[in-house]
């Protein structure tokens, strides 16, 4: 499922929807709560034409040929306005890939088994590497952004991860998610441990990647439709700059920094090297 537009006229959702229909697209419209609606399409593989066509019918809405297909399709539908209330598993794969799923499921699985006992034993396990010979434990360089210490610090981290890393798993692909992973989680770590040591953990370091990475193509590679509203970059640079001044949360304020430093790099790289899909 791919959401395609947020709408508060029912019945011109029903238009654009007869008219897919008529094309053999399946487009589907959901009810959001306080009057919007929600189209989504079905299947990925016609999400460049029903976006195409979505983008014409915006133009011309009352166009002759989209009355003509609700009429056509009046007959084969029971239902003029059927609407069907997605589940919160198909809520939440329409705008994720496998690899943002799977590190969701892993944070939540290690949150879990250090709230059952095995907090010390998993850090110890995990933690950025902070003792001779560590280095060498590869896995330590990344592992430490899966580690979450609080109930509001995972779901924070998740559902940013979810939203960005979702965005850009369904635009660039699941290699390019675990690239920037890897890099940010490597990057953000070493600029934690370089000021306070390896007493940290968590994934906003990578979330802020996500930000500095999706900011950088909205400014140069708009085309590309990743595009990071303003008010996101606004928060998240507040809520960095903050950290920084407030003596009560313990913020990896660094990680922050060196992660949104390191997302704006590879979104600059990737800005002169991405094509337009």
């Amino acid at each position: 499922m791919i959401r395609l537009i947020t709408i508060q006229n029912p019945r011109m959702g029903q238009a654009f929807i007869d008219y897919m229909a008529s094309r053999k697209i399946d487009v589907q419209m959901m009810p959001e709560g306080s009057g919007q609606f929600a189209l989504w399409l079905m299947h990925s593989e016609d999400q460049v034409e029903a976006e195409a066509e979505l983008k014409q019918f915006l133009t011309q809405p009352n166009h002759p040929k989209y009355q003509a297909s609700s009429w056509d399709m009046a007959e084969t539908r029971q239902n003029r306005f059927h609407y069907q209330t997605p589940s919160f598993m198909s809520l939440l794969k329409a705008k994720a890939g496998v690899v943002t799923l799977s590190i969701m499921l892993v944070c939540s699985v290690i949150f879990v088994l250090q709230q059952l006992g095995w907090g010390e034993a998993i850090f110890a396990s995990l933690h950025f590497p902070a003792f001779d010979g560590q280095q060498w434990q590869i896995w330590r360089w990344f592992t430490h952004a899966l580690l979450h210490f609080s109930v509001l610090h995972i779901i924070f981290n998740l559902l940013w991860w979810w939203q960005l890393g979702g965005d850009i798993e369904k635009r660039l692909g699941s290699v390019k998610l675990i690239e920037i992973f890897l890099i940010s989680a490597a990057v953000s770590g070493t600029g934690q441990y370089w000021v306070e040591g390896a007493n940290f953990g968590g994934l906003s370091g990578v979330v802020y990647a996500l930000v500095g990475y999706l900011w950088m193509l909205t400014w140069k590679r708009p085309e590309l439709g990743l595009i990071i509203q303003k008010p996101i970059v606004g928060f998240m640079l507040v809520w960095l700059i903050l950290g920084f001044f407030q003596p009560f949360l313990a913020i990896a304020n660094m990680a922050h920094l060196t992660g949104l430093a390191s997302g704006i790099v590879l979104g600059l790289v990737d800005s002169q090297r991405l094509k337009a899909r």
